[in-house]
């Protein structure tokens, strides 16, 4: 019995329908624009964000990572690690707008595509715009258009569900592509360490190394009931991706949760004077972010970060939305207050609105059986 077959009877349906998805990845993208845009950088260790002496690096570039210089590493234990490593400033409106150059390709393809940031997304191409068959062909012309039309290189997986598309973008980086067909889906998550499942973190991970499951072989042995015992909701989730099995479709129209805005400083702050000056232009590119997007929320989150790396938040909800600049100011203000005096420097302010009008029912974990695809 095939693979394919087992899965259909474990489920008892047989006339699921088809579903080809694909996730594509942008290299290094922050790093690999500014390596674009600037010669003298090419070949080069790059760390966008930070600087030799303060903040978090926002994205590396291959050379970096090399030295295991990674995304939100202290800029210090960055240059520890790579002392060559050559700091820039992050360009967010260049990156935005070459990402929305991105979409448009992806769109020329399929409507059904689920951005998970500026660099990476989900595609649904069963039933491409083009009438391509195989989605492999679809990720092959995908890639090809990004390079033509950017310059930059991008990875891709390809397979039936988006937990093993997603998994499978990862295989040949940088500038590959991978496929993992319904045949191969349960072995290649079976071989899997439960630490590389997209979706569990490092204490989650540890949690479930200290219960004995060390691979996705491990966790399929564990029961529905068992999982949902000991992870909750989510533990539905871990049970299907254990079989090779996502029924999430992609979702063009994936909601925001939270707008939020921080800032690095580049001298410890200890006084409040200081710290609420800081507050002000924060909370003014929170604000410029709701207006564009006619956002409104309900709960302003201050995030603090010491000179340690410490880092706390508090927040504060309000019954009705929130319709004006001037209250999250206030809010982040008495958060601020409320944590004086303090005994240690601040290296990092944020504020976030979340709670927002957009928000819907949580559906991020689906706990019917999944759809399937065949010819990818």
């Amino acid at each position: 019995m095939s693979v394919i077959q087992g899965i259909h009877d474990l489920l008892g349906d047989q006339s699921a329908p088809l579903r080809k998805i694909i996730h594509v990845d942008q290299d290094a993208y922050f790093a690999s624009l500014e390596q674009r845009d600037n010669p003298e950088l090419r070949g080069k260790p790059v760390a966008v964000g930070g600087s030799r002496e303060r903040g978090v690096v926002a994205a590396a570039s291959y050379e970096a990572r090399k030295y295991g210089v990674r995304s939100a590493m202290p800029s210090v234990t960055a240059r520890r690690l790579c002392p060559d490593l050559i700091f820039v400033k992050p360009r967010f409106e260049v990156y935005r707008e070459v990402s929305n150059q991105i979409r448009e390709i992806f769109l020329e393809y399929t409507p059904l595509v689920e951005p998970l940031s500026l660099d990476e997304a989900y595609l649904d191409v069963t039933e491409n715009l083009k009438g391509i068959p195989y989605a492999t062909r679809v990720a092959k012309e995908i890639r090809a258009r990004i390079f033509e039309t950017t310059h930059l290189t991008a990875s891709a997986g390809v397979s039936y569900c988006k937990f093993l598309a997603k998994m499978a973008s990862d295989q040949n980086k940088p500038n590959g592509m991978f496929v993992i067909t319904p045949d191969m889906g349960p072995d290649f998550v079976a071989k899997l360490p439960v630490g590389k499942f997209h979706g569990i973190g490092p204490a989650t991970a540890k949690k479930m190394n200290e219960m004995g499951i060390l691979t996705g072989a491990d966790l399929r042995e564990r029961t529905l009931l068992f999982l949902q015992e000991r992870f909750g909701k989510v533990g539905t989730h871990y049970y299907w991706i254990s079989r090779g099995i996502d029924n999430r479709p992609v979702c063009p129209d994936r909601v925001r949760k939270s707008v939020g805005a921080e800032n690095t400083f580049s001298v410890d702050l200890v006084e409040l004077e200081d710290m609420r000056a800081e507050l002000a232009p924060i909370v003014d590119q929170v604000w410029a972010r709701c207006e564009k997007n006619e956002i409104r929320g309900r709960t302003v989150t201050l995030k603090v970060k010491f000179a340690d790396f410490q880092q706390i938040t508090r927040s504060r909800s309000m019954s009705e939305e929130i319709g004006s600049k001037d209250v999250i100011l206030h809010l982040g203000e008495e958060l601020l207050e409320g944590l004086f005096p303090m005994e240690k420097g601040v290296r990092l302010l944020g504020v976030t609105l979340s709670g927002l009008n957009t928000d819907t029912e949580d559906d991020d974990q689906e706990e019917d059986s999944p759809q399937l695809s065949l010819a990818l």
